[in-house]
């Protein structure tokens, strides 16, 4: 064999050995990722041949495959349409699966290892194989009050077992219907997905976890805790301006209205009650950076630590603080402070559960297509927040600022709630936030909720949080405790 021949031979040998390198490459490491992309149509069409497990709530479909006459086999539903959406997401032919169809494809799509058994059996038997069940934890009487509260307006609400973690609620308005997006026809898929991808209230996010907002006066909660772990106590006198000017700069901060706080120096309750920014601006500077963040990580705010509930839930943040007038700023919950509404729900649950805060978790157990339980979630601590000391303390001037403050809407009969409210500012030109966090209890059920109206629901007076955001907040947990809601 002469010399060129060689080479040329040589060169086939190097390519095909590549070829059977990269070959092996996809199948063995790749392999895994590229059959979970939910990109992946040659998946999706073979996942068609068989019947997709049920999401299931309180014992009913909002996810199920019913049979078809076409050439897919089976095609997903969405019974509740809009008011779980953003918890189911959709199941696509052409975009996929998004929500909690994308978090369990494996196993509602039956190729979970936990099914393997299953899979193995109707193999066998020749039966047409099934994939599994979903359970979630949400609580059908408090989603449909979130729902309902949030009406027509930007917002979203959560709502909490504070000692379980797991999600009663999770709601986000404008949401959309899935089942278009999950229908056999490509073309209407594209027409539809066109029009919620471009609107402007962005339909499909879901604020409940993706979102992140100033969160205002609410996060008080935050500088408060950090005061009370400092040696202050709810009877503690603290410096209340009527205008706060903040260090270095020529900047006054005022209170809601440009409210004077009725004395130069006012209790820590009071402050808490009344929701005065320049008692809490001014605290906050007292304290340090060091401390107001050392309570923010108790509350999981600001630790960059990534959360999965199986939904991915983006971080908060307490942002960058450079100065002592930023901190005062951020003491009020504005500036670079942002949380998601799951994040500020948690805050309210970790008081609640005197300090201790529960990772969060929306799959209550998952089952067998025969409805045998596979595997159930156990609550799991993700945090001590603060100490019961401490956590008594809030729990104390937040049951204030419902029986006499700010968050008087908030109040149920019969039963005693704590929150906060918060009017976050959003700009210059838009009116601001409204937010509302609380909790409640009635024979030893719990129910911690946060619930945020973008710009207060553009309703002129009642933008605040007290107004806009509280009267939600009663209604999902009266639902959940079975409670009068006046």
């Amino acid at each position: 064999m002469n010399r060129p021949v060689r080479r040329v031979a040589l060169a086939m040998l190097v390519l095909f050995g590549l070829l059977i390198a990269n070959a092996n490459y996809v199948q063995v490491f790749q392999g895994d990722s590229l059959r979970a992309d939910p990109g992946n149509t040659r998946v999706l069409l073979d996942e068609y041949e068989r019947q997709r497990g049920t999401i299931v709530v309180d014992g009913r479909a909002i996810a199920e495959s019913v049979p078809t006459d076409d050439s897919l086999k089976y095609l997903r539903r969405y019974p509740e349409r809009a008011k779980y959406a953003p918890v189911t997401g959709f199941y696509s032919l052409i975009y996929g699966a998004t929500g909690m169809e994308q978090a369990e494809n494996g196993f509602l799509a039956g190729s979970d290892n936990r099914l393997f058994t299953r899979r193995l059996s109707a193999l066998l038997t020749g039966r047409d194989p099934r994939g599994g069940n979903v359970v979630l934890t949400l609580n059908r009487r408090a989603q449909d009050a979130a729902y309902a509260g949030l009406a027509d307006r930007r917002g979203a609400v959560v709502a909490l077992d504070p000692t379980t973690g797991a999600i009663l609620a999770m709601a986000s308005t404008p949401s959309y219907d899935p089942n278009p997006l999950s229908s056999h026809d490509p073309s209407a898929i594209r027409t539809r997905y066109n029009q919620l991808a471009a609107a402007q209230d962005d339909p499909l996010l879901n604020r409940a976890i993706n979102q992140r907002y100033p969160p205002g006066s609410i996060f008080k909660v935050v500088v408060a805790a950090a005061a009370l772990a400092n040696g202050r106590t709810p009877e503690t006198v603290i410096d209340c301006p009527h205008r706060y000017l903040l260090p270095g700069t020529r900047t006054l901060l005022r209170n809601f209205g440009d409210a004077t706080c009725g004395a130069e120096r006012v209790t820590l309750e009071s402050a808490v009650t009344n929701s005065y920014n320049t008692g809490f601006a001014k605290l906050g500077v007292d304290l340090g950076e060091s401390e107001v963040r050392a309570a923010a990580a108790g509350f999981g705010i600001g630790t960059g630590d990534p959360l999965e509930v199986p939904l991915r839930v983006s971080a908060s943040s307490l942002g960058e603080i450079p100065d002592d007038a930023a901190l005062g700023q951020s003491s009020i919950g504005q500036r670079d402070v942002s949380l998601t509404p799951l994040q500020a729900a948690q805050m309210a649950a970790a008081v609640a559960n005197r300090g201790v805060l529960m990772t969060p978790y929306l799959v209550s157990e998952v089952q067998a297509p025969d409805l045998t339980v596979l595997d159930r979630t156990e609550p799991d601590e993700q945090s001590t927040a603060v100490s019961p000391e401490v956590a008594d303390g809030l729990t104390r001037m937040m049951r204030s600022v419902v029986a006499r403050g700010t968050g008087r809407a908030a109040q149920i009969g019969g039963v005693e709630v704590a929150g906060k409210t918060g009017t976050a500012e959003d700009g210059t030109d838009r009116p601001p936030h409204a937010w509302f966090i609380g909790f409640a209890e009635k024979d030893g059920r719990k129910v911690a909720v946060a619930v945020i109206i973008e710009n207060g629901g553009n309703s002129g007076s009642e933008t605040t949080g007290g107004r806009a955001a509280a009267p939600v907040a009663r209604g999902v947990m009266a639902a959940v405790l079975g409670a009068g809601g006046g």
